[in-house]
């Protein structure tokens, strides 16, 4: 499997808090089956990290890790707030971008509120080579409420992730249904951990795989997708025996 957004790089934001309990994340992940793992900082106003400070980081985890033998490969990247977009240059974005693709953006969706910029902000950037990625929009209360209304984030190029412990019901009954829902309508397209400690918000992305009710599926999510976007290639067609029903039961790439 590969997770394309944690908050496993030590003393950045709110998750990892040294270099032991970072490299106690990463044991966690490759024992759970990941295989690569995407190293996302927060990037917002009461986490302004630096890109630096993400390498640095980043830099100091790879040796902890290539020291225990832990068979894992740790990417570098960013979960970029939409309000601090556009304070980033040219220059940021690209030392953010998701897994080491300068052209591939992890953005974190509100859970308050729905961000009236969004649609435009990812067709703007879609224009402009960019692809994004919308961190865990099933935990915000609107989405929840109305899950068909990522249909045009996604019809302008909008791709969603969902956080693992909604996909399996960790975090609730109502993030777990959204997640479904979004599922259903072919609105979600791959599954990362977001995971901040190894205990507590833990990876757990084979049970969120197992808990997406189809093989194929939970291979889609976890490998297939998150493989193609760190190449920077199409996505690979939805499995056709996943579940669908209802709103445009189709990917939209």
């Amino acid at each position: 499997m590969i997770d394309l957004h944690s908050h496993l790089l030590p003393d950045l934001d709110d998750g990892a808090r040294n270099l032991e309990e970072a490299v106690a994340i990463v044991r966690s992940m490759a024992e759970d089956g990941v295989q690569r793992v995407a190293a996302t900082p927060h990037v917002r106003e009461d986490y302004p990290t630096l890109p630096s400070q993400m390498e640095q980081s980043l830099t100091a985890v790879r040796a902890a890790v290539a020291a225990t033998g832990i068979p894992i490969e740790v990417l570098g990247g960013g979960e970029i707030a939409l309000d601090e977009l556009p304070r980033l240059d040219a220059d940021a974005r690209a030392r953010f971008g998701l897994g080491g693709n300068s052209r591939l953006l992890l953005l974190e969706f509100p859970y308050d509120g729905w961000p009236l910029s969004l649609s435009r902000t990812v067709w703007e950037l879609r224009s402009a080579g960019f692809v994004s990625v919308i961190a865990h929009p099933e935990r915000n209360r609107e989405v929840q409420e109305q899950p068909e209304r990522l249909d045009e984030v996604v019809r302008v190029g909008g791709i969603v992730q969902l956080t693992a412990a909604s996909v399996d019901g960790r975090l609730g009954k109502r993030p777990a249904a959204c997640a479904r829902r979004l599922l259903e309508l072919g609105l979600a397209h791959l599954i990362a951990s977001d995971a901040h400690a190894p205990l507590v918000r833990a990876a757990g992305m084979s049970a969120a795989r197992a808990a997406a009710g189809d093989e194929e599926l939970g291979r889609w999510l976890t490998l297939d997708v998150p493989a193609a976007l760190l190449a920077g290639e199409p996505l690979p067609p939805r499995p056709r025996s996943a579940p669908r029903r209802g709103l445009r039961g189709r990917l939209r790439a």
